[in-house]
């Protein structure tokens, strides 16, 4: 056998009462894995039973290892009677089959149940040992790493990135199978969770072998997502970029420069050896001192004493496609619009382009989640490329053969490349899918950015000419402006836009306003600071069923897509900036209405144009042709958009002839270019939106719905004073950091009373929710200022024919207004220090809102999983990984954050992710509060159990953590209602940048004290 699995029960404690004559339990314990179940003894008549159980031995095989989660049933022995219920703990084995994360998992469990939330905790030991297996047919793959962590994880170097992986799993949902209507809801709610979770070890298995047979050891930017399709099925889908890592031991991180200057890209770090073996970049972090936002990394030379990995040439997928298929269009054009350093270096550079662009087309699907990258590795960025299908569920007859959901996914993918290829690029970055589902219909939809690689950190690409030649190969441009040049050719463009020179480097082409899906580029010139941008839209449809249904909704997407963008370019404008980061489109369906929600951060880039004001125009019959009217509108807008300026400190610099050394060359006049409506809204480029006259952006009143979109514009509601928010990782315009950290989760649920919305009132209702929950935040964080919410991640969704439900995740990040806001070179990004610990005004973690129809807001008390499901003592712990007492025994405080890092801190180790589904179901929604008790002590209990997984695998943190689904269902006339949340992240050891480095022992066990306070979780 290739693996044994090892299971000890020592303990209970805080057990229900489960025997009402005597207010005590008789507990014991099932242990199962697989088909092979174990009992412990039962332990008479305590709430905090003693089992001590010896060692319970499962001989599996490491497939099953990866399949199967450890199941843990309490149960409450009854004579007489079957035996009851108190709750279940599935462990994932996982994390123990890579010889670099955990080697046991050991901890207090929360004692879950669908029905009754936590009752109580268990004390649990699990080893594996796994013996060597040389089986080159087999089917696991231990030792694969996964990463939810969209930027290169920390401590790690990337000696090669292979690219795209993608698998989905699919099977028959237990709550629709005929035998749910004679079983419980607990087992109905039990067999979907241990369902869902084998469907997840299984995909991630899946994905693991595609790594292998790339040559690849991990997969960074892994994105599960679950797909509820009701009576047709279940599916679970997964995608990311699979890389061979490296890991950085300390001596080597010591010597690595650990404070770049964020503007510097050191040309000396070119590929300088040629490699004719791989096709991939070759880049690592320049770290390990993760000691604030994502920093800089770096090239490394590929040296001929460390081959490359063997990566096949055969694109790893299930369905292959010729690679050579011409999907353009637009005829193909040459890539040339970065310039040359002289006149040798144009036909070297374009053979080298023209290789890159060959290495990664070659692939079926040139695809990147990451959302970070090392300076000077994007090249030139085109712009977002998205595209969505509406598909008609059908059954799933045979879970063995995925093959229609395969072909759905198939088909977007290749739309995306197609367009992509269109904007004259050949790879495509923060790349990333999302479903939604109502009844019978489903929108896919995917979008990423189109970009240009560097060719240097592509191996095939270094030519063999010598190490003095690579200069050649050098962008001549500043890197601060390059990626902003445009990578189409300007006489064949695939859309109508303005172009003028680059304000930076005065010798390339750059567009009005550019839209990308990735994180602000380490290396970018900024002006002022960023701030999230909002766009939000509902449609009402008329209910129908079936290929009617699906039908009406195609026609509404492409007009709801159209007026999203329009929403983000007038902001964008009204703000004074130029450019949007993190874009993140969502269209939710439901049975009578959609709903779009776009979230972006905006910035003022150097290189671009500045933008225009916005020109009020045009006249209608009745009261709106009044001239005053229109001029209050147009003054309202100037004041509006001076009042920015100052808020955000956008000052651009003024260029002079002197400052460029040449001329200035003018901009060519804009012309009003128009667009047909019946073209794919998948092709419409942020571009078509910014037309106009040369000094102004020009917004037409037409009609009554004109002027109401007018006023929407300018009732958008400040961000107070002292707040900034974003939905990137970072703030762009702010680096002095401080230990200063809380993350939040917040659901909002409203429930539509009146019966004749129309569109404008519905948006409304949807703009005010939003706003309101934003307000509600500042308001909870009043205290903490200077401030800022950094990746906020908002997910809407129409659960039921009345509701709307919106959720958001992000962390409030403190930081120092005192200090100078310049990027920072050899000194720290951030501070470490506890100052800022005393000034939070509560470890607010997360916010369960529930909106009455009067639009009246029940109560909302922020509360710490911490402290409501683990009732800790008040008071801070002085160590990082701090314990606090609890029953006799300790508890490990563990930090979450949704960044990749911890202001202050650096990892150490990476212990394994976390991905965990909970279903939490009440026929008592009253009793409990209401919707907004039932969910606050949920999302509480989730909290709870993500912390004490990664306790016992011995970590302190919860990094790139991410709430994917949260579905809520209510039926108030039976007082009933059902909620499913899946949270994923990775599980980390950190330690304070004034710490020493941490011992081997301690990187083992998580055990890193130091001076370092514990921040505000």
């Amino acid at each position: 056998m290739p693996g044994k699995l090892k299971a000890k029960i020592v303990a209970g404690r805080h057990l229900p009462v489960m025997d009402r004559a005597s207010d005590l339990t008789d507990a014991f314990v099932e242990v199962k894995f697989g088909n092979t179940t174990f009992k412990t003894d039962v332990c008479p008549k305590s709430l905090n039973p003693q089992w001590n159980s010896e060692w319970f031995k499962f001989e599996v095989d490491d497939e099953d290892l990866q399949d199967e989660p450890l199941q843990i049933t309490v149960l409450d022995h009854d004579t007489y009677s079957a035996n009851d219920a108190i709750g279940k703990v599935y462990i994932d084995i996982d994390p123990l089959l890579c010889s670099e994360a955990a080697s046991v998992i050991s901890g207090w469990f929360p004692i879950y149940d669908t029905i009754h939330g936590i009752r109580g905790e268990i004390n649990v030991l699990v080893k594996v040992d796994l013996f060597n297996d040389l089986n080159r047919f087999r089917q696991s793959s231990c030792g694969v790493k996964f990463f939810c962590t969209t930027s290169i994880p920390r401590c790690y170097r990337v000696a090669m990135v292979h690219g795209f992986v993608e698998e989905l799993v699919v099977n028959e949902d237990p709550e629709y199978q005929w035998i749910d209507r004679i079983r419980t809801p607990r087992a109905s709610n039990e067999a979907r969770q241990r369902l869902i979770s084998l469907m997840s070890g299984e995909l991630q298995r899946k994905i693991g072998l595609k790594v292998l047979e790339m040559g690849g050891n991990a997969v960074v930017g892994y994105l599960q997502c679950f797909d509820l399709e009701g009576e047709s099925g279940l599916v679970v889908r997964a995608i990311g970029t699979a890389c061979t890592l490296d890991k950085l031991s300390s001596g080597a991180a010591a010597s690595i420069n650990t404070h770049m200057h964020p503007n510097t890209a050191p040309a000396s770090n070119a590929c300088n050896s040629p490699s004719k073996d791989g096709k991939e970049p070759v880049f690592t972090e320049d770290l390990p001192s993760s000691s604030g936002p994502p920093t800089p990394f770096r090239a490394l030379p590929t040296t001929s004493s460390s081959p490359p990995p063997f990566s096949p040439s055969k694109p790893c997928s299930r369905q292959s496609s010729s690679s050579d298929t011409d999907l353009s269009l637009t005829p193909k054009t040459g890539m040339g619009s970065g310039g040359s350093a002289g006149k040798e270096a144009g036909p070297l550079k374009t053979l080298l382009r023209q290789q890159t662009q060959t290495a990664l087309e070659q692939r079926e699907f040139p695809f990147f989640t990451l959302t970070s990258f090392p300076p000077g590795f994007l090249v030139h960025v085109g712009g977002v490329v998205s595209a969505r299908s509406v598909k008609l569920l059908d059954r799933i007859h045979n879970p063995d053969e995925p093959e229609t959901r395969d072909a759905w996914w198939e088909e977007i993918r290749q739309e995306i490349k197609s367009h992509a290829k269109a904007l004259g690029c050949h790879a495509v970055v923060g790349y990333s899918e999302s479903t939604s589902i109502c009844e019978e219909v489903c929108i896919l939809s995917a979008s990423g950015t189109a970009a240009i690689l560097n060719p240097r950190y592509m191996r095939d690409g270094c030519l063999d000419i010598g190490s003095s030649d690579h200069r050649l190969f050098e962008e001549p441009s500043p890197p601060s402006c390059g990626f902003c040049h445009i990578p189409y050719d300007e006489l064949n463009m695939p859309f109508p836009a303005q172009l003028t020179y680059c304000y930076h480097c005065r010798r390339q082409k750059v567009p009005d306003v550019l839209f990308t899906t990735i994180d602000l580029p380490p290396e970018a010139a900024v002006t002022g600071q960023g701030c999230l941008i909002q766009a939000r839209l509902c449609r009402l449809k008329k209910k129908a069923q079936g290929e009617v249904n699906a039908t009406a909704i195609s026609n509404l997407l492409p007009f709801m897509e159209y007026e999203l963008h329009t929403q983000l370019m007038n902001k964008l404008k009204l703000r004074s900036m130029n450019a949007l980061f993190g874009l993140r489109i969502q269209i939710s369906v439901g049975e009578n209405m959609l709903l779009g929600l776009a979230s972006a951060t905006g910035v003022y880039l150097t290189a671009l144009p500045a933008p225009g004001g916005i020109q009020i125009a045009g006249k209608t019959p009745g009261d709106l042709s009044n001239e005053h009217h229109i001029l209050a509108i147009q003054k309202r807008i100037n004041d509006t958009i001076a009042k920015n300026k100052e808020l955000y400190q956008i000052n651009p610099p003024e260029l002079t002839e002197e400052a460029v050394g040449s001329p200035i060359p003018e901009p060519r006049q804009r012309s009003r270019l128009f667009r047909s409506h019946s073209e794919s809204s998948d092709e419409l480029s942020e571009l078509d939106l910014s037309h106009g006259k040369k000094d102004a952006f020009v917004l037409e009143i037409d009609d009554t719905d004109a002027v109401e979109d007018i006023h929407s514009l300018l009732t958008d509601a400040p961000t107070p004073t002292g707040f900034y928010s974003c939905n990137t990782e970072i703030m762009p315009g702010i680096y002095n950091w401080t230990s200063g950290l809380q993350m939040f989760t917040s659901v909002r649920v409203f429930r539509l009373s009146n019966a004749n919305l129309t569109n404008q009132g519905l948006n409304k209702i949807f703009t005010d929710l939003c706003e309101n929950l934003l307000k509600s935040l500042y308001f909870k964080l009043r205290s903490m200022i200077p401030c800022c919410l950094c990746h906020l991640n908002f997910t809407v969704a129409v659960p039921e024919e009345e509701l709307i439900q919106v959720a958001v995740t992000a962390v409030a990040m403190t930081f120092d207004k005192d200090q100078s806001q310049e990027k920072p070179g050899d000194r720290a990004m951030t501070k470490g220090g506890s100052e800022n610990e005393e000034q939070l005004q509560f470890p607010l973690e997360l916010c369960a809102e529930s909106t009455s129809a009067n639009n009246q807001p029940s109560a909302k008390i922020p509360v710490s999983s911490s402290e409501r499901c683990s009732p800790l003592p008040e008071g801070r712990s002085r160590s990082l990984r701090s314990t606090r007492s609890f029953g006799g025994s300790s508890v490990t405080v563990v930090k979450m954050t949704p960044l990749s890092f911890l202001p202050g801190t650096r990892i150490v180790k990476y212990l394994g992710i976390i991905n965990m589904f909970f279903i939490r179901e009440t026929t008592s929604l009253r009793e409990e509060g209401g919707v907004s008790g039932f969910l606050h002590s949920f999302i509480a209990e989730v909290f709870a159990m993500v912390r004490a997984h990664v306790a016992a695998l011995g970590g302190n943190a919860v990094v790139s953590y991410s709430m994917k689904e949260c579905v809520f269902m209510e039926n108030p006339n039976k007082n009933q209602a059902q909620c499913l949340i899946n949270v994923s992240g990775d599980a980390v050891i950190f330690v304070r940048d004034t710490d020493q480095e941490a011992t081997p022992a301690q990187m083992n066990t998580g055990q890193t004290c130091n001076s370092g306070t514990d921040g505000a979780t």
